[in-house]
């Protein structure tokens, strides 16, 4: 698990224990989502290159550094991801967002894509793909499948929780791509929810809990 970096951090796991309290409302969750995203999205970018630019402070001129203007996209996982896109772009805020739906078949637990929007230079970016939920790893792996066969190389998985099911099948998938989480919890139940994990993601983001 040499890629997989755990978030560790008091506020990080003092927001997560909100977000997985089943009386927690849809807004506290969406608010503590965007927190640990915005987290995440910082412990994810401690590499991005920088140049010196010359700037004139209010007492003298200074060399000083600045990120390099590189292409960076943000692509949530539909619809769960969408959660944290606010809380990345907190971090980011010159990044593009591309779009990539995947749903689950409740019977064979396999993702399906229906809807793909990218950004013209996608293939040039560096790409952080978001999704609360590490489950069972599938459709991260098959969104990270997508984005390469549209030519991306540099990509970052950020999720909220991991299940180790997830973790161990995104790498052998994609050994390349780094997970950035702010669990890794015990595995998946019978149905292949995380548990103690946070209940379904979408769900509580948009309140369609039934």
């Amino acid at each position: 698990m040499d890629m997989l970096h755990i978030v560790d951090h008091p506020i990080v796991s003092h927001n997560l224990t909100i977000m997985r309290d089943a009386a927690t409302t849809s807004a506290e969750f969406r608010s503590r989502l965007r927190t640990i995203a915005a987290l995440l999205a910082y412990e994810a970018s401690r590499d991005l290159p920088v140049r010196t630019a010359s700037v004139t402070t209010p007492v003298s001129t200074a060399s000083l550094p600045m990120l390099d203007q590189r292409p960076i996209t943000v692509v949530p996982i539909l619809r769960a991801g969408m959660g944290m896109v606010d809380g990345v772009l907190a971090m980011l805020p010159h990044a593009a967002v591309g779009f990539i739906g995947m749903e689950r078949d409740e019977t064979t637990f396999q993702p399906m894509e229906y809807y793909c929007k990218m950004p013209a230079n996608v293939a040039d970016s560096l790409v952080y793909v978001i999704d609360p939920m590490l489950a069972t790893g599938g459709s991260a792996a098959d969104a990270l499948t997508r984005l390469k066969e549209r030519g991306c190389q540099d990509l970052r998985m950020l999720c909220i929780v991991a299940a180790p099911e997830g973790v161990r099948a995104l790498q052998q998938t994609h050994p390349d791509v780094a997970i950035y989480t702010a669990s890794l919890d015990d595995g998946l139940t019978e149905t292949a929810y995380i548990t103690p994990g946070l209940g379904d993601a979408g769900d509580r983001i948009f309140a369609t809990v039934v």
